[in-house]
């Protein structure tokens, strides 16, 4: 499938129609599924209505805007009106949301057409979309392969066509993460740029709500459509919001001298050594494109992922608390009171991740442990936020692999939770200091698998990354590579 600026020129020169382009996306959909997995709900009466109005918009002379007619998968934890949002859980199995996440109505107002809700990891907690309630997306390049997670289903689409970008949520790297293991660009943006009103929560410090997108463009495209202040969401930031597109160019050399740090602490023992082959090509690579490189140390790096398993966990048992069979949601048809309607519903409704988070962070939160272990974290989180700021002082962004691997075999860690939880080692410290991230691919292993650069950026710094990605880009072609299913 083309991409946006492509199937914008096409709609408006009439070449092709949004119908068209729509009813091929959900052909790629229909052919694909039953291998792939990506999607949990298609909206193919919603999708085809939408593509209509903007062929009507057309048709009577008027300007549409560039994601008009352009065919956008929405992870299934955002809330759309109407549609079901299950969040990849049987205790959300039937739930209709009666209001509109504010992404996903600014998408709407866009002219963008939604052709479907994607798999996920139940609740966003995992880095494999295997702990889906309903099916296990598998990975475009590789079917017995994982996409990664949380967002596996919103990055798997992409990959393989089946819509041209979409949206997921990274709470610990579940948009970069994925991303790299299927092959696409991610974005993460500052924790605030993006509303999170409609955005079923995990860990609400920590969420954030991001693109995909086959090309550095199409994602930062997408990234100017949904960030914005929103009066429903304390945590907005009021910023202005550029036209990320507009000020991409395909060199470092114009302006200032870029300076690119390597974080030191991702790199040795438990990296991939093609996939630390990869990245370090990619680094000369942008040296040869003119930034400057400079090795860096962030001491507090390695105590992300204890950190994070901390603090995520505690903010998830706060915020699931309320899926307890009362207000909305599954409730237990054979309780005899109270308490085991509670129970029985919570122990019926959740998966084993989404309960092993909740006991970890109900434990941590108790009386007698909240200081050991929640109150140490948040100070541990101080300490990697200023790690940060003090590798700012010298360098404009950070670098890094994205995973410490490429994609694994679907079941191969299943079974061992803290394995799967090494997969975020590299993204977590990210969403711990509210800064953005992207990924974009930088080259295949040994087994043609997708191999992700990661660029870490000062808080707001989303247009720099888009700028440093879309050079590198431009200079190599990973991001033209397809998996055959595609």
């Amino acid at each position: 499938m083309a991409s946006i600026r492509e199937l914008h020129e096409q709609i408006i020169s009439k070449e092709r129609s949004a119908v068209e382009i729509t009813q091929e996306a959900l052909n790629r959909i229909q052919e694909l599924e039953p291998k792939l997995h990506s999607f949990l709900t298609v909206t193919t009466e919603q999708a085809l209505k939408q593509a209509q109005a903007v062929d009507a918009k057309i048709a009577a002379g008027e300007e549409i805007g560039i994601l008009a007619g352009i065919p956008i998968g929405i992870k299934d934890n955002l809330c759309t009106k109407g549609i079901v949002t299950t969040c990849a859980s049987r205790i959300l199995e039937n739930f209709v949301p009666p209001y509109e996440s504010t992404v996903t109505q600014k998408l709407a107002d866009a002219g963008g057409v939604m052709v479907g809700k994607t798999n996920l990891d139940e609740f966003a907690m995992g880095s494999s979309t295997e702990n889906s309630a309903y099916q296990v997306t598998a990975n475009p390049w590789d079917l017995s392969r994982v996409p990664g997670g949380s967002s596996g289903g919103s990055a798997a689409a992409v990959a393989a066509d089946e819509c041209v970008v979409s949206l997921g949520s990274d709470t610990g790297g579940s948009i970069r993460q994925p991303a790299s293991f299927c092959g696409v660009v991610g974005m993460k943006p500052t924790y605030g740029l993006v509303s999170r009103y409609g955005l079923v929560a995990y860990a609400s410090s920590l969420d954030q709500i991001g693109p995909f997108g086959r090309s550095v463009e199409d994602a930062a495209i997408l990234l100017s459509a949904i960030a914005g202040y929103d009066p429903q969401d304390s945590t907005s930031l009021k910023v202005a919001i550029p036209n990320y597109a507009a000020s991409l160019k395909p060199d470092l050399k114009v302006g200032k001298k870029l300076r690119i740090g390597v974080i030191t602490e991702t790199f040795g023992e438990g990296l991939d050594p093609e996939v630390e082959a990869a990245v370090t090509k990619a680094i000369e690579q942008l040296q040869e494109l003119g930034a400057e490189i400079h090795p860096i140390s962030c001491p507090s790096f390695r105590y992300g992922l204890p950190t994070y398993y901390i603090i995520a966990p505690s903010e998830a048992s706060a915020n699931l608390a309320r899926y307890d069979g009362v207000k909305y949601g599954l409730r237990s048809p054979d309780a005899d009171n109270l308490l085991s309607m509670y129970t029985r519903t919570r122990s019926q409704g959740f998966g084993a991740e989404v309960k092993r988070r909740i006991m970890i962070g109900t434990y941590a939160l108790s009386a007698g442990y909240y200081d050991a272990y929640y109150l140490k974290a948040q100070k541990v989180r101080t300490l990697i936020k200023q790690d940060f700021e003090k590798a700012f002082e010298t360098v404009d962004v950070l670098i890094s692999p994205t995973a410490p691997t490429t994609a694994f075999q679907a079941g191969e860690k299943t079974t061992d939770p803290l394995s799967m939880y090494l997969n975020d080692l590299m993204t977590i410290p990210a969403n711990l200091a509210g800064l953005p991230g992207i990924s974009l691919p930088c080259g295949f292993d040994s087994k043609g698998l997708p191999i992700g650069l990661q660029i870490v950026g000062k808080v707001l710094g989303e247009e720099q990354l888009f700028q440093i990605a879309y050079a590198y880009e431009q200079s190599t072609n990973w991001h033209l590579q397809k998996p055959k299913i595609a």
